[in-house]
């Protein structure tokens, strides 16, 4: 049997087997077999918790007069966009300060941890402690720390912000105003910025 008729019979068997299974499986069935190779496909940080389509990893058009390297982040849009230059940068979806800790400026990554420990700042042990939260002083890294996978330490004029960009298994809080201050996203894409970027890039938050 001729090679093109059986793969297209076999595509089209796929299809009617994840149309059944509801419009959403059909959706990111076809979103797989046509997607450019820049994009990087449906990413599962949890049981059954997937990145909506616009906030996964995936290379894109953008012009901007930032050099290759700097990372600028779109706090409207809960965008970190990675540049690459000829105008194309690597996109990710994140998670930013809610109401009353956003923040815009130049920074510059201090130093990186893989699997970091964290020590909330006094202030918001204080705070947390005023709605009946006890903060520990100090967490063991692991898959259950708030920092999550990787987290890139953001300073400025050689001192540390308490600001970060760290990984969290919590798809769901991807795309929303959620942290105090830090950006965060899936373990994955963070792990793969990690390897991406030195200590010293530039990052600046609009």
């Amino acid at each position: 049997m001729n090679f093109r008729r059986v793969l297209a019979a076999s595509l089209l068997a796929g299809a009617v087997s994840l149309t059944a299974g509801g419009s959403a499986h059909a959706e990111n069935f076809f979103k797989m077999l046509f997607q450019g190779s820049d994009n990087f496909g449906p990413k599962v940080s949890g049981p059954g918790a997937a990145l909506p389509y616009k906030y996964q990893r995936q290379r894109v058009r953008y012009n901007t007069n930032e050099k290759p390297g700097t990372i600028v982040i779109h706090s409207d849009e809960k965008f970190l966009y990675l540049v690459e230059g000829n105008g194309k940068a690597m996109r990710y979806g994140v998670g930013v300060g809610r109401d009353g800790f956003g923040w815009k400026g130049d920074v510059k990554i201090g130093r990186k941890a893989e699997w970091p420990g964290w020590t909330p700042p006094p202030e918001m042990i204080r705070r947390e402690r005023k709605k009946g939260r006890v903060l520990p002083a100090y967490m063991e890294g692991g898959p259950k720390n708030p920092l999550g996978a990787r987290a890139m330490y953001l300073y400025r004029g050689g001192k540390d912000t308490i600001f970060r960009i760290h990984g969290t298994s919590e798809p769901w809080t991807i795309g929303h105003n959620v942290s105090s201050g830090c950006i965060r996203l899936v373990n994955a894409d963070v792990s793969d910025l990690y390897s991406r970027v030195p200590v010293g890039t530039r990052v600046v938050v609009r």
